[in-house]
């Protein structure tokens, strides 16, 4: 269903910046944390976060015969850890430095009797302050927060329905904390040459696991535009796909950055803001895909596949009421 744009929030990043730079260590914090406990799955799928009712999740992470989870909650401003045993920790979302937070978090799982160790300091980011020193990102604006988990809840929605459409081998809808972005991407099922890797305190070999098959990748971040950008690449780019127009008004090639960026406030601002954004997801996917020689026939689906036999399911349970 079509949400009007009452559903998507206004935020500038000019606004919050520091909250998003301090919550950004906060969630690579809680990410590697995972990372330390869930086996490798292809790509580094087994480190991200997800959007949850309540904010964003690691989902179960298996320790020993059972399992815990860690949540960020936007509405009541708490971290959650809690254990298969039963047994919760968590503390207040509020104006901390990061040493803070990574102390109270190794802190309570240490007391759930989850032993972990993790990488000291982040990734992809420059400087990487180790988190035990990082007395610089301190801040948390709880409304921002909450507002930013709003734009995320409306990306992933929209990105959900655009998963939807594809059977191939495709990602879930899921958040990178490395570089702070909602993710989502399809693959054709070839291998990929190898990447060259680059991205600041982060190993090539990290770049060459999570590209190693050709794909079409899109998300969200909120970063690139006065609201954040919705994005689009492909690895490896085919010959002209910087130069396929891509819809709707108000979406670019960013030679900078090497993808397709479209302003969140464009999504926002739109009389159908569902329907722009899919625009934007289905035409850079499909220049990926013709450009690079996908075969769409065999890889794509329509998601209404089946509505016709539960339209006649109930039409044959109404007639014999």
């Amino acid at each position: 269903m079509e949400q009007g744009r009452d559903a998507w929030p206004r935020l500038r990043v000019d606004d919050w910046r520091d909250t998003r730079d301090t919550l950004h260590m906060w969630t690579q914090i809680v990410g590697k944390v995972r990372l330390a406990h869930a086996p490798l799955v292809n790509h580094w799928w087994q480190v991200t976060l997800y959007v949850s009712p309540r904010g964003l999740t690691t989902s179960a992470v298996p320790y020993g015969a059972g399992a815990f989870d860690i949540e960020f909650d936007f509405v009541e401003h708490r971290l959650h850890l809690r254990a298969s045993d039963g047994a919760v920790r968590g503390f207040g979302l509020e104006p901390m430095p990061v040493a803070e937070f990574y102390d109270r978090t190794m802190r309570a799982l240490g007391e759930l009797g989850i032993e972990t160790a993790i990488q000291g300091r982040p990734n992809e980011v420059d400087p990487s302050i180790p988190f035990a020193e990082d007395d610089r990102h301190a801040s948390y604006d709880a409304a921002a927060a909450q507002l930013f988990w709003r734009q995320l809840l409306q990306a992933a929605r929209v990105m959900g329905e655009f998963r939807s459409r594809f059977t191939g081998k495709v990602s879930p809808v899921h958040f990178f904390w490395g570089a702070m972005d909602l993710a989502c991407t399809r693959f054709s099922g070839r291998s990929a040459p190898r990447h060259p890797g680059g991205a600041p305190n982060c190993g090539d070999w990290v770049m060459e696991e999570g590209y190693s098959q050709e794909l079409s990748s899109c998300g969200f971040w909120p970063g690139g535009g006065d609201e954040g950008a919705f994005y689009a690449y492909a690895y490896p780019e085919p010959d002209g796909f910087a130069d396929r127009p891509a819809g709707p008004s108000g979406a670019f090639y960013s030679r900078e950055n090497g993808q397709f960026l479209l302003p969140y406030e464009t999504v926002r601002a739109a009389a159908r803001p569902d329907a722009a954004l899919l625009e934007f997801l289905q035409g850079t996917y499909e220049a990926a895909a013709d450009l690079g020689g996908w075969d769409r026939p065999a890889l794509e689906a329509d998601p209404a596949r089946w509505a016709h036999k539960t339209r006649q399911d109930d039409d044959r349970q109404t007639s014999t009421t």
